[in-house]
């Protein structure tokens, strides 16, 4: 795989998702110099960007390259790519990748860029492709990055992973533009680990706000998040210091701050009492009880992720959940769990 066709030419990627995150990545693709083909199960989101350049049901208001191409035909948007990115909800990746089986040419790099772990299993995004895509090179791609802000071409990096670092390194290149740079890591495990729990965090985060408890609260909270997200990461294998880097602490700073997170406006609206219906998908919404499930089986102390899983399922109360955060043991700060 090479980043340029002949003549110079952009290769083809394939990006098979339709919603706000895999528009955007489909725009700055076409931003690299590579032909895209965008995939959507929405006929109405297909139409409007083939006809009016625009996704106004997840990426409004913003102007998407005439040269964008969307399909809800799966096999015409796999035709021809040399590279594919899974961009759906990661409770519906089991699916997709189950579309993909018999359709992908053995070879042809998958990249992963849903953050969450599969409810049903507690299995990572990257586990599930190597089960049903056994022939499939697989990566992910994470990272402090808002699909808004990516369509519009602002600054941003993120981390490309996968367990062959040349390959990884070859991604990182092949999907970078001038304003989406990605840089290269060979610790996959850490790079999803880092993506799935920061959505568990966020929610934390954004109760925290809604209950008007503080910034200094806030402040705290995300900090010991950031500890409970190392060692769950370190029990699962991950890298210190890919935690420390873009797909965790960037992540987790960008994620716990702005309402433009799904996640943090889910908490928030948890925080203040407000009715959760209809409210727009929140990925650490699905990941939450598993998460607090592994911590569990690997021995991992991890009451932040814990009350975040009690919250969701209305076992606790956001009161009740500060007061019992605050009532444990004192201890040293960087001592044992």
């Amino acid at each position: 795989m090479s980043g340029r066709g002949a003549g110079g030419a952009g290769m083809k990627i394939a990006v098979l998702g339709g919603g706000a995150w895999g528009t955007a990545l489909a725009t700055t693709a076409l931003r690299a110099g590579h032909r895209c083909a965008l995939w959507a199960r929405d006929a109405e989101a297909v139409a409007a960007i083939n006809a009016r350049h625009e996704n106004p049901r997840y990426l409004p208001g913003i102007a998407l390259d005439p040269a964008l191409a969307a399909t809800a035909d799966l096999d015409a948007a796999l035709e021809g790519a040399a590279c594919v990115l899974a961009v759906v909800p990661a409770q519906a990746m089991r699916g997709l990748l189950g579309d993909l089986a018999g359709r992908l040419a053995a070879g042809i790099p998958l990249v992963l860029c849903a953050k969450g772990i599969e409810r049903g299993t507690g299995k990572l995004l990257s586990q599930l492709a190597a089960e049903l895509l056994p022939r499939t090179p697989v990566a992910a791609l994470s990272g402090p990055s808002f699909a808004t802000d990516v369509a519009a071409g602002l600054p941003t990096a993120v981390t490309v992973a996968a367990r062959d670092e040349a390959r990884a390194a070859e991604l990182a290149a092949l999907l970078s533009s001038p304003a989406f740079r990605c840089y290269s890591s060979a610790d996959l495990t850490g790079v999803e680990v880092g993506g799935a729990l920061k959505n568990v965090l966020a929610i934390a985060a954004g109760a925290v706000a809604g209950a008007g408890l503080g910034a200094s609260a806030q402040a705290a909270l995300v900090t010991r998040g950031f500890v409970e997200l190392r060692r769950v990461g370190a029990a699962l294998g991950a890298e210190p210091e890919t935690l420390m880097g873009l797909s965790g602490l960037g992540d987790l700073i960008l994620t716990c701050g702005s309402a433009q997170s799904r996640n943090f406006s889910y908490g928030q609206a948890l925080g203040r009492g407000e009715s959760l219906e209809g409210r727009p998908l929140a990925e650490g919404v699905a990941t939450a009880g598993i998460a607090a499930r592994i911590a569990r089986e690997n021995g991992v102390e991890a009451p932040i992720i814990a009350a975040v899983d009690a919250l969701l399922a209305g076992t606790l109360t956001i009161a009740d959940a500060v007061a019992a955060l605050m009532a444990r043991p004192l201890k040293s700060e960087f001592g044992a769990q």
